[in-house]
């Protein structure tokens, strides 16, 4: 374990200036994420349109593909944390945390499989792609659940959970140890999105009248 350590810390010294650049873009993603500020997303645009052609480099083909929709999704999940209520247009309607139902999520990792399944194929037998059947997984488990973290719903936390177990290893074998060292952190944030949410949920809301 300490050699693998030793070998991630000696090849981040090596990455170059973009990834870590769109590391720290990401890192502060999540943290805005946790917190529900709507600035998460353009942290997010940027550090993934650097991702996006850090991972083509590497032969990760649906990675960096994936990256380009966590750039639309960005666009997506900005407009809806900014919407406004109804005719009140100075007035900024909050985005509540939600639950998914059993079907739900039923659907979504069906449809995830599904998926991972027919891309997968496609990449093994007509591209030079590395480990095609776990970054198809990776990125169309991520595809579904950015859009939840979008619609702020509870569950996205336990989805990144696998996710970003899967992803560790996929970066790490192509050497991009810092990317690889951020999923790490994504880990540990990840259990403390579930627990700054969790908190938010049992909250009272705040009575504005009360306020006025």
């Amino acid at each position: 374990m300490l050699e693998l350590f030793q070998q991630g810390f000696s090849g981040l010294m090596q990455q170059s200036g973009w990834e870590l650049i769109a590391v720290a873009l990401a890192i502060a993603y999540l943290v805005l994420v946790i917190r529900e500020s709507r600035w998460c997303w353009p942290c997010a645009f940027f550090s993934t349109a650097i991702f996006s052609w850090v991972f083509f480099d590497v032969s990760l083909v649906m990675e960096s593909l994936l990256n380009v929709y966590y750039m639309v999704m960005a666009v997506y999940g900005y407009w809806c944390w900014q919407k406004h209520n109804g005719a009140a247009k100075e007035k900024q309607a909050n985005l509540s945390i939600s639950f998914l139902s059993f079907s739900q999520h039923l659907y979504a990792i069906t449809l995830i499989a599904v998926l991972t399944l027919v891309s997968g194929y496609f990449l093994s037998e007509h591209t030079q792609a590395a480990w095609p059947y776990l970054d198809s997984f990776t990125t169309w488990g991520a595809v579904v659940t950015t859009y939840m973290v979008a619609r702020k719903i509870f569950e996205n936390w336990l989805y990144w959970l696998v996710i970003d177990s899967v992803a560790l290893y996929l970066y790490w074998d192509r050497e991009l140890y810092a990317t690889a060292l951020l999923m790490m952190l994504y880990l540990v944030l990840v259990v403390v999105g579930i627990y700054t949410w969790s908190r938010q949920i049992r909250r009272p809301p705040i009575d504005e009248s009360a306020l006025a």
